[in-house]
């Protein structure tokens, strides 16, 4: 504590900032994990499972879009304390008896942690546009690149974590000691975090809430079809086909996908440097569209090795390797992007309707990822995955060529 009060303040609000990101992080990972795996061994099929998230999904898309506006007249403090105690309550209610743990329960507790886990990103997200100066975008890259890859590393850990304690504690085990753990980081924050961080000098109106700025728009449009392209076969299709066509077991489940994850997350802290931060270069429009079309092939790629004759273990883990590693660069560019187009006062509700879209295309990917895969198979899932990107990539085509900065 002594060595956190000697920092500056805005590293100690980003540290604290980040801090609470990765704590909510691993249980939303955990949760995720622990829901698919536990209905999928009580025999839920993969289009059941899938409408277990579509509450969560749903509300993510309307908390975004009004979580911004919250977070411009309350302060990102309180969006993202509000957000850290909805998750508390959320893992509470899945303690309940497995007699009570119905499909209506589990969607009801999923959309409470959709609404808090969207509060909780939107307020992380903008609260950096507010602790960076518009003149050293190249700082403001490398934080949001830091916070976005670390959080998804810790998203991996909490992938292998809900497998773990799945194993270890059972499924109401599980859910009570993150709730008892997220309850300690919510108080700590609550007595820590910087008091109106991110208010907006005016109140905002509702009719504020739809971005009046085009090139958050279009990036809003991209990040849908680019969001939608990774879970269509990510969220239910893969965690169900390694289990029950590869016949991996919870644990090699979890620990696969919490390894992808994390590697993913540390590839999009590192991606500054490999779009060129070092020779003092910052992304714009058009590298955002050059990654979007070198991703473009690779899910088709697996798809058609899926579809050969070709051992299916190793082309799937290859290409999802692969894949992980374009799609992790482009997810950086994209979240650099937004808090660099996004106005400096009132931050949350240019990042809250761009989240809004990213919530839209994760709904649709989760919806698709459990239809498609039931009738069709993994190879369709990543056939729409491709064409999702590639959709993405047209659209970024509108993107400013010069990465503006924020218009304060």
């Amino acid at each position: 504590m002594q060595r956190l009060s000697r920092l500056s303040p805005e590293v100690r609000q980003y540290l604290l900032v980040t801090g609470n990101y990765w704590a909510f992080t691993l249980t939303d990972g955990a949760l995720r994990m622990l829901v698919v795996l536990h209905f999928h061994g009580l025999g839920y099929s993969p289009l059941q499972i899938a409408a277990l998230f579509l509450f969560y999904e749903i509300f993510g898309v309307v908390t975004n879009l009004l979580g911004g506006w919250l977070g411009a007249r309350l302060g990102l403090n309180r969006t993202m304390n509000i957000g850290l105690a909805l998750q508390v309550a959320a893992l509470l209610m899945l303690t309940v008896p497995a007699a009570l743990l119905t499909v209506p329960w589990v969607m009801a507790a999923q959309a409470l942690s959709g609404i808090a886990k969207d509060l909780n990103k939107m307020s992380a997200k903008s609260a950096i546009k507010l602790l960076v100066p518009d003149t050293q975008q190249g700082t403001l890259y490398q934080w949001v690149a830091v916070l976005t890859g670390s959080k998804n590393a810790l998203k991996g850990v909490g992938f292998f974590l809900g497998g773990l304690l799945l194993a270890l504690l059972g499924f109401a085990g599980a859910v009570l000691a993150m709730a008892a753990l997220l309850a300690l980081i919510w108080v700590a924050s609550l007595l820590l975090l910087k008091k109106d961080l991110g208010k907006a000098s005016r109140k905002p109106k509702f009719r504020d809430l739809l971005s009046k700025s085009r090139a958050v728009n279009i990036l809003s449009g991209a990040r849908l079809f680019l969001f939608g392209a990774r879970d269509v076969w990510f969220v239910v299709a893969l965690p169900v086909f390694l289990a029950s066509s590869l016949g991996w077991d919870f644990w090699q489940v979890g620990g696969f996908l919490a390894l992808w994850v994390i590697g993913y997350g540390i590839l999009q802290s590192l991606a500054p440097w490999v779009t060129g931060k070092r020779s003092g270069r910052v992304p714009d429009g058009r590298a955002a569209l050059l990654w979007a079309a070198g991703l473009a092939g690779l899910p088709a790629a697996i798809a058609l090795g899926l579809q050969s004759s070709l051992p299916v273990a190793p082309v799937l883990i290859g290409g999802l390797l692969l894949f992980g590693a374009v799609f992790a660069v482009n997810s950086s560019l994209h979240s650099y992007l937004i808090v660099s187009y996004a106005k400096q006062d009132g931050v949350s509700l240019d990042v809250g309707f761009y989240y809004m879209s990213n919530a839209m295309g994760r709904l649709v990917g989760t919806l698709l990822s459990g239809w498609v895969y039931q009738s069709y198979g993994l190879p369709a899932c990543l056939w729409v995955s491709s064409a999702f990107v590639l959709l993405a990539a047209l659209i970024s085509i509108g993107l400013p060529r010069h990465a503006a900065p924020g218009r304060g």
